[in-house]
């Protein structure tokens, strides 16, 4: 299928590795050029350059840590004007109600509420003003069913849920759709890192782990960023354009919700 965004610009947020990556390589795909984000200098460029070469993008860097001021500032520095966005951050460690402070919260929200607030601040402005744009926040499946000892991405996952209902009809008006894709499990280093924690605690091993936490998801297995970055790729094409304020769950099927 023709996603009709060739020649677009997208800023990609997180996408060295894992569900950043994967959509930032089914945007390639689809003909759109790309500034990419990471904090880790080394795995961003080397990521970009493989994706340069087998996709023939024009691909610009920004290494940085988008919840400093400095690096929203530089990255928003190279992507002013982009047609797409696609707001990503990894989430915050687990734990228990008793373990977080205050300050937890509030780096919960600057990763994964604020930031992606001011980049749509930033950025929607000139998507108004073309009469087209497209944002995908890329949240959890937490939003709809909470996870316990996620409880801080729960709490500011939700929060940017919120603002992306109201905000999201505000402007649709103009040919701007945001949406929300909310992952379940995918094969990442974060599920990873997960999935070594429960077996620590459990005191099996991270196989049997993983084999536990996969049989409760119905399709039995954990998704693939390749999946995942062509949900997101469609979420930015052309026909995606009466899809306005949404939170598409990919997990699966591992929430067991009607609607």
């Amino acid at each position: 299928m023709d996603l009709g965004i060739r020649g677009k610009r997208a800023l990609v947020c997180a996408s060295s590795k894992g569900l950043g990556r994967g959509c930032a390589e089914a945007l390639a795909e689809a003909g759109v050029d790309l500034v990419m984000n990471a904090r880790g200098a080394e795995a961003l460029e080397a990521t970009a350059a493989e994706i340069r070469e087998k996709y023939g993008v024009n691909v610009v860097t920004v290494a940085a840590d988008v919840t400093s001021a400095e690096g929203q500032a530089a990255v928003l520095e190279a992507a002013q004007g982009v047609d797409i966005l696609v707001n990503n951050a990894g989430g915050p460690p687990p734990g228990m109600w008793t373990d977080w402070e205050r300050e937890d919260f509030l780096s919960a929200l600057d990763a994964n509420m604020l930031t992606p607030i001011a980049f749509m601040k930033a950025l929607v402005p000139g998507m108004i003003e073309k009469g087209w744009g497209r944002v995908v926040n890329i949240t959890s499946q937490s939003v709809k069913a909470p996870i316990a000892v996620l409880g801080l991405s729960n709490s500011a996952r939700a929060g940017l849920t919120g603002y992306v209902a109201g905000t999201s009809r505000q402007v649709a008006q103009y040919g701007v759709n945001i949406n929300n894709l909310l992952p379940g499990s995918h094969d990442t280093d974060r599920i990873a890192a997960l999935d070594a924690g429960a077996a620590k605690n459990a005191g099996v091993s991270v196989e049997e782990a993983r084999a536990t936490r996969q049989s409760t998801i119905p399709a039995g297995r954990d998704g693939t960023i390749s999946e995942f970055g062509a949900t997101c790729a469609f979420m930015c094409s052309q026909h995606a354009g009466f899809m306005v304020g949404q939170n598409i769950l990919l997990d699966g099927g591992n929430v067991n919700a009607t609607l």
